[in-house]
C-alpha cells in the first residue's frame, strides 16, 4: 500500500505514513529512523530504498508504519522528544497496540533507535538494528534497561564504516545482563543492506510477533 505523505505542524517532524491491511483493527507500529543520507526537506527520498521502499512497493502489511525525516545537520538525539510525540499521535490517533511497537533504525538511525529505546525502554516491543554504531557511549545501566527488549542487529561483514567486534561486545554484555539479542552478519555486504535486510520474510515476521514484556505480579 503506497505510503502517505503527512506534515507536523509547528516544530514537528514530517513523516511517512502507512496503515495496517485492517486499518480499523489493533495492529503494531514499526517506527522507522533513517540513515544520514536521507536528512532534508524531501520525504520522497526515504522511498528510495530500505524499509520505507519495501513498504510502499507491498500490497497490504500487518502493521502501521511510520518514518519521519530529519532536517539536514540534526541528529535523532536531537529530536528524540519529537520521535516520542509522534509516537504518542500516532497512538492517539490509530488502532495501534501500545505493545507492540517495534523501533528500527538504519545508520544514523540506529543510533538514535538505540539511544530512544534506552530512554524510554517501556514503550517498545523490539528494536531492529541495521547497520548501525554499536552503542559505545551507553553506560552499561542504559544498557541493562534494554534487556527486556528484544533486539536484532544487522550487519554487512564488508561494511568498512563499523566495527564487528565492537558490536559482538554490546551484544556480550547485553548477553550477560539476560538481555535477548541476535546479531546476523551478511558476510558479502557493505553498510548498505538495507533493503536485502528489510526484504527478509523472517523479519518481517518477526516484526509482528513481538509483544511488550510486563513485569509479573505475584497475587
Amino acid at each position: 500500500m503506497p505510503v502517505e505523505k503527512r506534515s507536523q505542524n509547528t516544530n514537528g517532524l514530517p513523516y511517512l505514513f502507512s496503515p495496517s491491511i485492517d486499518a480499523n483493527k489493533s495492529a503494531p507500529l514499526v517506527l522507522f529512523l533513517h540513515g544520514a543520507r536521507d536528512r532534508g526537506n524531501d520525504l520522497n527520498v526515504l522511498l528510495k530504498w530500505g524499509l520505507p521502499r519495501f513498504v510502499d512497493a507491498s500490497d497490504s502489511l500487518p502493521y502501521f508504519f511510520a518514518a519521519p525525516q530529519l532536517p539536514e545537520g540534526q541528529t535523532w538525539v536531537d529530536r528524540e522528544s519529537d520521535v516520542i510525540a509522534l509516537l504518542d499521535k500516532l497512538i492517539a490517533s490509530q488502532p495501534i497496540d501500545p505493545d507492540r511497537v517495534i523501533l528500527s533504525g538504519f545508520s544514523l538511525g540506529t543510533a538514535g533507535a538505540w539511544h530512544i529505546a534506552a530512554s524510554h525502554p517501556g514503550r517498545f516491543a523490539g528494536l531492529v538494528a541495521v547497520s548501525g554504531r554499536a552503542p559505545q557511549t551507553l553506560e552499561e545501566t542504559q544498557l541493562a534497561a534494554l534487556k527486556e527488549i528484544p533486539i536484532q542487529i544487522f550487519q554487512g561483514g564488508k561494511d568498512e564504516k563499523l566495527s564487528i567486534g565492537d558490536t559482538q561486545y554490546v551484544v556480550d554484555t547485553l548477553h550477560k545482563l539476560g538481555g535477548t539479542i541476535d546479531l546476523t552478519i551478511l558476510s558479502d555486504g557493505d553498510h548498505f543492506i538495507a533493503d536485502e535486510v528489510y526484504g527478509n520474510p523472517k523479519l518481517q515476521q518477526w516484526l509482528v510477533s513481538q509483544s511488550r514484556r510486563k513485569t509479573s505480579v505475584a497475587v
